[in-house]
């Protein structure tokens, strides 16, 4: 019965230093700050895969345009399906996608994604 006694004693004692909190007192100041760069628009347009696709390059048919469209695939642009799923298989003659693009000045733009559906 001591034994159970002295233990509930000592948690007693130790369980108040377990969840002691630390207060520190201070000021706090607010500090304005500028920040530039440039804005980068994401794009987006839907087409038809044309036929013929250059090496590295997305050529579409858009819906709305009797001209094709060129997309540069410069960089991590990832081809995903309208789940969400990556498509590691060419894209095929006539597949309706929708690109999603950076427009980087004049006719270039940069593919951000692609989806396939």
């Amino acid at each position: 019965m001591k034994k159970i006694i002295v233990i509930l004693a000592c948690c007693a004692l130790i369980a108040p230093l377990a969840s002691a909190k630390t207060r520190k007192k201070g000021t706090t100041t607010d500090e304005a700050i500028t920040v530039t760069g440039t804005v980068v628009q994401t794009t987006s347009e839907a087409g038809a895969a044309a036929n013929y696709q250059p090496a590295r390059t997305l050529v579409v048919n858009e819906t709305f345009s009797k001209d094709p469209h060129r997309y540069v695939l410069d960089g991590p642009g990832h081809i995903v399906n309208s789940r969400g799923e990556m498509v590691h298989t060419p894209i095929q003659p006539g597949s309706h996608v929708r690109v999603f693009f950076l427009s980087t000045g004049g006719d270039s733009r940069v593919i951000d994604h692609v989806v396939v559906d």
